[in-house]
């Protein structure tokens, strides 16, 4: 007989939420432009915007951070990360950051620019799916940034254990024919622009062997690293025997260099990695733009208390019994919907359900968003903030100026780490199934105001008739 497992903690501190009234909802919606980004987070019931930095951190996290050290110089809290660090990834040199994107934006203009200098005039990265403040940083720093997606994750309602893999027959191609352009390819786990999909040991491994046959970086894209290393444990079998740790390892023993938003898998409120396995230029050469965007070069735009969470937060990201209870608290809500006849991407990923609007809303066109329709119409039917992985994300071509295809149309429901529970997955299954059972009444969306990048956070709407 099945026996569904409990969470493995218990609560010792809980945070009151608040339900609005529909009218309520409508307004707040209506004052932030049609975006809820720009909701104030009060007048949101369950918060599913994001799983970054969103989560509950430990009671040894919280201890960790009162022994946290402020020293502006030095401090032993980044000798203590820094040392995590070398034991979970096998890396020798950190530079801790303020989140992902502050790795980002001192790690890509150097690689360009270092690519410049030996004779690089179109400078390309290659990826199995970019995040988007990651393309984001390639294309400010005068590169492009290209996919090579596995044909599978195309297919949302076919069950594919590796729809976040690189079609390896894509990559080498563009290594075949533009060897010369390209500075690097970086690996995403899991990969959240194809609905939060996991790669393959197998895939990561020859992914970076034609990179570096060819001379060509490895970086891996490490936000959600022990959710992808779950994954290879329950699905390939060359590791049903090993454990997380061990899969970690091996997993980043194919990299040169990481970043990291640690507000995903390590398990901090804020917090990120730009590191490098040992090549010390790189990593002095990173250090150099680190201190005027981040900070000095051991604390990186973080407090010291933040460096002594992140510490201990990366290594209970290794727990496989948080993991277990995690991933099915996704599947959970992801069962609910399929049950519901509601389209979703399948099978359903380490962090999110991506609900596909596509399906729900095929009358409204992808520059009218139908992603971002579905999104305000759940947060108006029961308070729940979610996003849109989708058109609007994906933005504008930097050099034509015209919107990008798509290819998914995703809500994405992402759910933060210990934060929520099941009853709270099956009212946001219930919204969303009442929000469908009307989807033919949704109105599409065109821009009242449009920023030139990274457009999803600020941008305004206006709804227009069908």
């Amino acid at each position: 007989m099945f026996k569904s497992l409990p969470e493995p903690w218990r609560i010792k501190m809980v945070e009151p939420i608040r339900m609005t009234t529909k009218d309520q909802r409508k307004h707040a919606l209506i004052e932030a432009g049609l975006n809820p980004f720009l909701l104030k987070a009060e007048d949101v019931f369950i918060d599913l915007l994001t799983d970054s930095g969103t989560g509950a951190m430990s009671d040894r996290q919280w201890a960790n951070l009162f022994l946290g050290d402020e020293s502006y110089a030095g401090s032993k809290s980044y000798y203590q990360l820094s040392q995590v660090v070398k034991t979970i990834f096998d890396f020798q040199y950190t530079i801790p950051v303020h989140q992902g994107r502050g790795a980002e934006q001192i790690l890509f203009p150097v690689l360009i620019e270092l690519a410049k200098e030996k004779g690089v005039t179109e400078p390309v990265f290659l990826s199995n799916h970019h995040f988007e403040t990651a393309q984001a940083h390639i294309e400010l720093s005068g590169a492009r940034a290209k996919n090579c997606i596995c044909s599978a994750s195309l297919q949302t309602e076919i069950a594919d254990d590796w729809k976040g893999n690189f079609d390896l027959n894509e990559l080498a191609k563009e290594i075949k024919n533009n060897k010369k352009n390209i500075v690097a390819i970086i690996i995403t786990i899991t990969c959240n622009s194809v609905g939060g999909q996991p790669a393959s040991m197998e895939n990561i491994r020859a992914a970076a062997r034609m990179a570096h046959d060819s001379g060509i970086l490895v970086i891996i894209d490490a936000a959600r690293f022990s959710e992808n290393a779950y994954f290879i444990k329950h699905r390939e079998r060359e590791f049903f025997d090993q454990t997380i740790p061990e899969i970690v390892k091996e997993m980043f023993s194919e990299a040169d260099i990481f970043t990291m938003s640690a507000k995903k898998d390590g398990m901090v409120n804020i917090g990120g990695l730009c590191c490098f396995r040992n090549d010390e230029f790189l990593f002095k050469q990173t250090q150099l733009r680190c201190v005027p965007m981040e900070g000095f070069v051991t604390y990186g735009g973080l407090a010291g208390r933040d460096m002594a969470a992140m510490a201990i937060g990366l290594q209970e990201a290794l727990n496989e019994d948080h993991l277990r209870s995690r991933i099915a608290q996704v599947e959970y809500l992801g069962n609910k919907l399929q049950q519901a006849g509601i389209s979703i991407q399948t099978p359903v990923g380490g962090h999110a359900v991506y609900v596909n609007a596509r399906k729900i809303l095929p009358d409204i066109k992808s520059e009218n968003f139908p992603a971002l329709v579905l999104c305000n119409a759940l947060y108006l039917e029961g308070g729940v903030r979610s996003v849109e992985i989708g058109s609007l994300i994906m933005g504008r071509n930097p050099i034509t100026g015209k919107q990008e295809p798509s290819l998914f149309e995703f809500m994405r429901l992402a759910i933060p780490r210990r934060t929520y529970t099941d009853n709270h997955m099956s009212y946001v299954a219930d919204s969303l199934i009442e929000v469908v059972k009307n989807a033919d009444r949704l109105k599409p969306l065109e821009f009242e105001y449009e920023p030139k990048i990274l457009r999803l956070f600020t941008s305004r709407f206006r709804e227009i008739e069908r």
